[in-house]
């Protein structure tokens, strides 16, 4: 296992989060450093995945302006229900 770089950082917070911060970092016998390392870390990762997500939608929305492509709701509901039913079904053709 490699050791990752790291540098210090300031943040300023409020007196009421720091004492908040402290004393869940207590609850779960952790440093109030760990606590806020964590909480920094699992924000970036989900917020990576909402953007990978956005951009996903923006050139899905792209596509469909070039090429008119794209399947009803009805079209997916019936697909969706087949795939919740356990059947292993082909998704809709895309049409115009």
């Amino acid at each position: 296992m490699t050791a990752t770089a790291t540098q210090p950082m300031t943040i300023k917070i409020d007196m009421e989060t720091k004492a908040r911060v402290q004393r869940l970092a207590e609850a779960r016998q952790r440093t109030s450093h760990w606590l806020m390392r964590e909480a920094i870390s699992q924000y970036v990762e989900r917020e990576e995945k909402r953007e990978l997500f956005r951009q996903d939608g923006l050139r899905a929305w792209s596509d469909y302006q070039a090429n008119g492509l794209h399947v009803t709701a009805a079209e997916a509901d019936v697909w969706l229900g087949k795939l919740e039913d356990g059947h292993d079904e082909v998704p809709p053709t895309c049409h115009v």
